[in-house]
């Protein structure tokens, strides 16, 4: 079973204390006694096995193919390969397919919008070593030249912006929960502090504190799990478990759940390897596309034609908005057949940079001809 990414963690809310805030957060002082109370394995982890957290955790993220020894290569069955072969018909290679993307771009706009892990960075145990390659710097440097292009993240805004580095993009964090909007028609520095606040969109400023707050109380109720590390990207909390022990990660689940259970205007979302804590507003990265082509005087134009790249279920919201609105390309990343909202696929970021430049080729031969 996996959660829908919209859809609100199945958690009930203890009825709350008559000094609880609005946004369900504990006063004070029973805050404190809680955050440093001493770690505990939940006794009870039928929760989170009968709400569906543990399948989802385990579906998050296919399994790695085991290497054939003294090869250095994937093991891939004849099954496999026709499993492959027959959702390539589904979702085809957006490489193979690039003579029809073209053709419908054809004497239109084209905005980009990429997701960072696992599209520009591969996705690697440590999330701080999730570097993105020069030459892939390089590569959406070129696009930027050519079209308008955003990072959406479920990083912090300012976290993505110092990975990536380039001045030329709109970024947006927190999976579009926190976007620097352009200044007229341009994109500006994220660190920009006399453009910044009157540019920036955050339609959950008002759940900061409690972000806050709910990192801490995760980093100290996950200390002793090994493997575990907790961000805080300023509008939702990760909890990564990649390098946890599988047996384990009923524990990790059964604690989040617990934790949100005092916290009702919060909900859980599932990544790759990692469990999402996000306030319970109607913003998504689908939202976040729509915001920002409006920003860019695009929204209501039926010559601009919208491409998103990403490779994670939050990615989906994103191709959701442009499948239902007939509009644009979603590009699943995936080297493994998955359901997807998408229209084509790429295997890797090593197919996402080479169809960046491709992308990038086709815009030179189009302006050289007047496009």
């Amino acid at each position: 079973m996996e959660l829908d990414s919209n859809q609100t963690s199945p958690v009930l809310a203890d009825p709350s204390p008559v000094d609880k805030p609005r946004l369900g957060v504990p006063s004070a002082f029973s805050f404190r006694k809680f955050i440093m109370s001493p770690l505990r394995k939940p006794s009870n982890l039928d929760d989170v096995r009968s709400n569906g957290w543990l399948d989802a955790m385990k579906s998050s993220s296919p399994p790695r193919k085991k290497l054939i020894k003294d090869f250095n290569v994937e093991e891939v069955t004849t099954e496999d390969d026709f499993v492959h072969r027959t959702w390539l018909l589904k979702y085809p290679s957006a490489i193979n397919s690039f003579g029809h993307i073209a053709a419908q771009a054809k004497n239109k706009k084209i905005a980009v919008f990429l997701d960072y892990d696992g599209t520009l960075s591969p996705i690697v145990d440590d999330p701080d070593r999730a570097i993105m390659s020069d030459s892939m710097r390089a590569a959406v440097k070129d696009v930027a030249k050519y079209f308008p292009t955003a990072i959406i993240s479920g990083r912090s805004r300012d976290k993505v912006y110092k990975l990536v580095g380039l001045t030329e993009l709109y970024y947006a964090g927190s999976h579009g929960m926190d976007i620097l909007t352009p200044v007229n028609g341009n994109c500006i520095e994220s660190t920009n502090e006399k453009v910044k606040e009157e540019n920036l969109f955050q339609p959950a400023r008002e759940f900061i504190q409690v972000i806050d707050e709910i990192f801490l109380a995760l980093v100290e109720k996950t200390k002793s799990v090994k493997g575990a590390k907790v961000e805080n990207h300023k509008f939702c909390v990760s909890v990564h478990y990649r390098n946890v022990n599988e047996k384990e990660w009923p524990t990790v689940a059964q604690l989040v759940h617990d934790l949100l259970k005092r916290y009702p205007n919060l909900r859980l979302t599932h990544g790759r390897k990692v469990l999402e804590v996000r306030p319970v507003i109607d913003w998504n990265k689908g939202r976040a596309i729509e915001f920002l082509l409006e920003s860019l005087g695009l929204s209501n134009n039926d010559d601009v034609i919208p491409i998103y790249i990403g490779d994670d279920k939050t990615d989906e919201d994103a191709f959701k908005v442009l499948r239902e609105g007939k509009r644009g390309f979603g590009i699943l990343v995936s080297a493994v057949p998955k359901e997807s909202n998408a229209l084509y696929s790429l295997r890797d970021t090593s197919e996402v940079k080479k169809f960046l430049k491709t992308l990038v080729k086709w815009a030179k031969v189009e302006k050289s001809t007047g496009f």
